[in-house]
């Protein structure tokens, strides 16, 4: 049968893909499906796996998350920079000093850090999201930015992989809070690996003897969070409801056993605001999960409020993921955010195709850049 005229997502004919989301939110959120359920449901949306053995997602429901005034995303670290870039009232670049080019630099390379600040009613909470790959790398950056690491009130870990959090516990030391809370989920303290075609690439958790060493308050969860008064939200497990999102295939953990597959990376979590009189901010550090999984569970969340802003890695890069690219687009741009910003591991071809098809929404990332969102 010809499709020509129609959308066609999860096998199902006849129906838009905006309307297929909406339901999808229904699904994921409203009634708490898990992945498993999902796929034996005979809606035509499937999980990532029938043999996925890992613990179901609760049931996700609205966590009453408060409206702010305004939202500040500092990149802190991410794969890409460009100093030519020019800045916007959205996204606003370093600036360029004359002898910048006698100046150490910024650093950029394969990870992703941000600091978040929200402001509702004229109070400003921070939190930083993710600490990058190398030891030192986000500390140097804040300090090159003058990111004040003092304000910031807690941490939200994204998921286990070290380029993620290499960087954090060197942020944490200039915080000097004692019992800064760490919001982790309980899989990201797993030793993993990608087998990839050269061999294994392994992902080491963080050190969380070390960290509790420090003085920090390790809050372990799959549910989600609201934090600093009810003005953030860390998303805990997100479902997985989309037909194509499907994991990552040579993903592996370590068990008592030995080596297993872990394609799901339930640790995966996001950080969602509400922008008042604009929509949901959501800002992903690889948003393995999925974009368009991650952004109907951050909707379920917030009770079905739509998206104003995804900011942050994508995991699009790679022959594993490529296919992905073409309906991630298309349901991103269903979902009709005004602002896109691909980061990190989201790669180049999908970053292009994000740009062409929704030029008014994408801004090209580049470590030190401010998202001044308002």
């Amino acid at each position: 049968m010809s499709t020509k005229g129609k959308d066609r997502v999860g096998g199902r004919e006849g129906s838009s893909r905006r309307d297929f989301l909406r339901t999808s939110v229904a699904v994921a959120g409203g009634l708490g499906l898990a992945p498993s359920l999902i796929g034996d449901s005979g809606l035509g949306i499937v999980g990532a796996s029938a043999a996925v053995t890992d613990p179901p997602v609760t049931e996700a429901y609205p966590i009453g998350l408060l409206e702010v005034d305004s939202i500040d995303v500092w990149c802190l670290e991410d794969n890409f920079t460009d100093l030519l870039l020019a800045s916007s009232p959205i996204a606003q670049r370093p600036p360029l000093p004359p002898d910048l080019f006698s100046q150490e630099q910024l650093v950029t390379e394969h990870g992703f850090a941000a600091v978040v600040t929200v402001e509702r009613d004229g109070d400003r909470r921070t939190l930083l999201y993710d600490g990058g790959l190398s030891p030192n790398a986000v500390s140097w950056n804040m300090e090159k930015l003058g990111v004040p690491a003092p304000e910031i009130e807690a941490v939200v870990l994204s998921h286990g992989h070290i380029d993620h959090h290499n960087g954090m516990d060197r942020v944490i030391q200039k915080v000097d809070h004692q019992g800064l809370p760490l919001f982790v989920h309980p899989d990201a303290w797993l030793m993993r690996r990608a087998m990839t075609p050269t061999g294994p690439l392994y992902l080491p958790p963080p050190d969380r003897q070390h960290l509790e060493g420090g003085g920090v308050a390790i809050v372990e969860t799959r549910e989600p969070s609201v934090l600093l008064d009810g003005t953030v939200a860390a998303t805990g497990e997100i479902p997985r409801v989309t037909p194509y999102e499907t994991g990552f295939p040579v993903h592996q953990k370590l068990t008592e056993g030995g080596w297993v597959p872990d394609p799901m990376i339930w640790d995966d979590q996001a950080l969602v605001c509400n922008l008042r009189d604009r929509g949901l901010v959501v800002v992903s550090g690889c948003a393995h999960a999925g974009v368009i999984n991650t952004i109907l569970h951050a909707q379920a969340l917030a009770n079905g409020a739509g998206v104003y802003a995804f900011i942050g890695g994508m995991h699009l890069s790679g022959p594993i993921f490529e296919p992905r690219i073409a309906p991630t687009v298309a349901d991103l741009s269903a979902l009709g955010p005004s602002i896109v910003v691909p980061a990190h591991c989201t790669g180049w071809k999908a970053t292009h195709t994000i740009a062409a098809a929704l030029p008014n929404a994408f801004i090209q990332n580049s470590v030190g850049t401010c998202y001044h969102l308002v």
